[in-house]
């Protein structure tokens, strides 16, 4: 069996390579990869990782997408070869995320919770961070057994300062580009004071803020990309490190370096709705200057 050092990788994190409960007084980063499949593009994901790792983060959290699925009898191969990617990185803790690539049946959702060591909504703590992982592989809504499970696992974790929800599709989109708060997501989050939601699928940067809650959908790790293709509309490769000092929280968005991308580095303000009036300030004023 070709396990054993995915065996090895899940032993060091199930036996502490993740603590929980410490002090949240020393600063660390973690990793957020994007999704490796959907138009998977050749040796991406690889190189997303190579650089990610470079910068040693306390653990990586995917959001999603790791095999292309759809397919029960071929899902378990897909499953042994994607995850040589991070087993190459013998101290780095990672979480698997569900995306829809990863579950769409019975049979592959017993799979994702094999090579995840955990069910499809869990949690854990590194330090004062709380992180929340829902499933909605399979719905562009969260169901209710998922809804139900971030509310007992908000109240049950409700004195870690730093929290955050992370999910496959961004099923708050639409309510949260309309500007309303009241959908059960943004109520949860707003009642045990989760500050940011993260998800994937779209492979493209976007960021919203409302009623003090930040939402990001993060770009491509391999996954094909759409629509323009342009950076600047937030179509790019790449990962995010997410620092941590305390119980102030700071995003590196960091596009991947040559030969898939210019290694470019920018922050959530850059995106979104600000952040697309910002860029497009400076391509006026870029133009206009002659260039």
């Amino acid at each position: 069996m070709r396990r054993t050092g995915i065996a090895l990788l899940f032993g060091i994190l199930a036996l502490g390579g993740v603590r929980a409960g410490s002090p949240g007084s020393e600063p660390f980063q973690f990793a957020i990869v994007g999704d490796r499949t959907g138009g998977t593009q050749p040796r991406v994901y690889e190189q997303v990782w190579r650089e990610l790792a470079a910068e040693h983060p306390a653990f990586a959290v995917t959001v999603g997408d790791t095999i292309q699925g759809g397919d029960d009898s071929t899902a378990e191969r897909e499953w042994n070869a994607a995850l040589m990617v991070p087993e190459k990185y013998k101290g780095l803790a990672f979480y698997l995320t569900p995306g829809n690539h990863d579950i769409w049946s019975q049979a592959s959702a017993e799979l994702f919770e094999k090579y995840a060591r955990r069910p499809v909504n869990y949690s854990f703590d590194f330090r004062n961070v709380h992180v929340t992982v829902l499933d909605n592989s399979r719905g562009e809504q969260f169901a209710p057994e998922a809804l139900d499970f971030l509310k007992r696992d908000l109240r049950a974790h409700s004195k870690q300062p730093v929290k955050f929800i992370v999910s496959h599709r961004p099923s708050w989109l639409v309510p949260v580009l309309f500007g309303n708060a009241d959908f059960p997501l943004h109520r949860l989050a707003k009642k045990y004071g989760v500050k940011y939601v993260i998800a994937g699928h779209l492979h493209e940067m976007l960021h919203f803020e409302l009623d003090g809650v930040t939402y990001l959908s993060m770009p491509s790790a391999g996954g094909h990309l759409r629509a323009s293709q342009r950076y600047r509309d937030g179509w790019f490769f790449g990962h995010t490190m997410v620092q941590v000092r305390g119980n102030d929280v700071r995003f590196r968005i960091e596009e991947c370096g040559s030969p898939v991308g210019k290694g470019r580095v920018s922050t959530p303000a850059d995106w979104g709705v600000d952040g697309l009036r910002k860029q497009s300030a400076a391509r006026a004023r870029w133009t206009s200057a002659g260039n």
